[in-house]
C-alpha cells in the first residue's frame, strides 16, 4: 500500500518535474524566437556602400525591410529599423504608402518604447556629459550629447557652450557619418574643423546599446582660435585658464597613484614629468 502510494508521488512528481522542464524550454525557445536576429543579418538591411564607398541611407531596401518585418515578426531587427527610421526622418520623406507601412512597423514594435528607452538610456551619459564639462569652466571647451534616435532635434545637454547652439539643435547627418566610420574601423578623433573664420579640435565619441547600435554621441569641441590667438599669447588669460582648469570645489584624501609613484611622491616627486 505504502509503496504503491510513493510510486504515485515519485510519478508525480517526475511528471511534474517533466511539465516543468518543458514549461522553461518553450519559454526558453519563445524568448529566442522573440529576441530574433540583428537587422544587419539581413539581405534588407538598409544601408549600402556608394562607387566613393560612402555609406548611404537605401530607401528601397528600408521599404522591403518594413514589408518584412511586418509580415514575419522579428523583436530586435524590428526594433533597430524602428530607430534607423527615426533617425533618418522617414515621417517627412516616405511617401503615403509606405509611410503607412512604416507606421504600422512602428506600432507593431512599440516605437514609443524603443525611443523612451533609448532616452533613459542616454540619462547616464547626460550626468557624464555634465559632470565633465564641470571639470572645465570657462576654458573654451565644450561638450555635449546627442540623442541619435532624434537627429533633427538631436542635442540632448551642453556644457561650456562655444558653438552658440542650444538644446534640440539638429545633427542631421551625424548618424550616417558615425555608422559609415564604424564600419571602416576609424574613430572620428581629434579632428579639425574650419567654419568661415572660426577654428575647432573635436572628437566625436558613439554611444551603442546592445542589439540596437547607435543611439547616442559624445561630443567634446575645443575652439582653437580663442586657445592659440587669445590665451597663448596674453599671460592673464593664461593664468585664468589655468585657474579654471584647476578650480577645485573640495579636497579629499584618497590616493590614485600606483604604489611605486605613491612613494617617490612620499619622497617629493611633485608631477608626472618629475624625474
Amino acid at each position: 500500500m505504502i509503496e504503491g502510494i510513493l510510486n504515485i508521488i515519485y510519478g508525480l512528481i517526475a511528471s511534474a518535474v517533466f511539465v516543468g522542464i518543458g514549461f522553461l524550454y518553450g519559454r526558453y525557445k519563445e524568448r529566442k524566437k522573440n529576441q530574433g536576429s540583428p537587422l544587419e543579418n539581413y539581405p534588407f538591411y538598409p544601408f549600402s556602400l556608394d562607387a566613393k564607398k560612402m555609406l548611404q541611407f537605401d530607401f528601397d531596401k528600408f521599404n522591403e525591410a518594413v514589408s518584412s518585418l511586418i509580415k514575419t515578426k522579428d523583436f530586435q531587427a524590428g526594433q533597430q529599423l524602428v530607430l534607423i527610421g527615426e533617425q533618418n526622418n522617414v515621417h517627412q520623406i516616405l511617401k503615403t504608402s509606405f509611410l503607412n507601412n512604416y507606421e504600422k512597423l512602428y506600432k507593431l514594435y512599440n516605437g514609443d518604447k524603443v525611443l523612451d528607452d533609448s532616452i533613459r538610456f542616454l540619462e547616464n551619459y547626460k550626468r557624464i556629459v555634465r559632470l565633465i564639462g564641470d571639470s572645465f569652466p570657462e576654458c573654451g571647451i565644450e561638450i555635449l550629447l546627442h540623442n541619435l534616435s532624434n537627429p533633427s532635434k538631436a542635442l540632448y545637454h551642453i556644457k561650456n557652450n562655444v558653438t552658440g547652439r542650444n538644446v534640440e539643435a539638429p545633427a542631421t547627418n551625424l548618424v550616417m557619418d558615425l555608422k559609415r566610420r564604424n564600419s571602416n574601423k576609424e574613430d572620428k578623433l581629434n579632428y579639425e574643423l574650419n567654419i568661415g573664420a572660426r577654428k575647432f579640435k573635436c572628437t566625436t565619441i558613439p554611444i551603442y546599446k546592445e542589439e540596437m547600435g547607435i543611439v547616442g554621441a559624445i561630443c567634446i569641441n575645443v575652439d582653437y582660435n580663442y586657445l592659440n590667438d587669445e590665451v597663448r599669447n596674453n599671460p592673464e588669460l593664461i593664468n585664468k585658464f589655468l585657474d579654471s582648469l584647476c578650480k577645485i570645489d573640495m579636497i579629499l584624501d584618497e590616493n590614485i597613484l600606483s604604489k611605486s609613484e605613491y612613494d617617490l611622491a612620499l619622497n617629493g616627486k611633485s608631477h608626472f614629468r618629475d624625474f
